[in-house]
């Protein structure tokens, strides 16, 4: 089993949507743009959010087996694939990467 890079590719808010359909949050979201997490095999890194884990799960559990080329062709890297949470107000794009190091 191979162990997995998880990069905060990008950060986005919909203050739009917020002001029109969100309930006052004091911290919503503390990802920050360039974090960088090492996953051993499908164990989730301690300061990864939960609710983007539960986004990315799958895919780090396949990349950490071996699986590559998702969605036949759509990524440059066979081995990675691009996933953002599942906030519709602030959602956040991670780069998800199969490294050489075993777990």
């Amino acid at each position: 089993m191979k162990k997995i890079k998880i990069t905060v590719m990008k950060k986005v808010c919909h203050k739009d949507l917020i002001e029109r359909y969100e309930n006052p949050l004091e911290n919503a979201c503390d990802m920050e743009e360039g974090a960088v997490f090492i996953a051993d095999g499908w164990k989730r890194p301690a300061d990864l959010c939960e609710s983007a884990w539960e986004s990315m799960s799958p895919f780090v559990l396949a990349l950490s087996h071996g699986a590559e080329d998702f969605y036949e062709g759509w990524m440059k890297n066979k081995k990675s694939v691009m996933i953002s949470c599942n906030d519709g107000f602030r959602p956040v794009s991670f780069l998800i990467e199969t490294l050489d190091e075993d777990v």
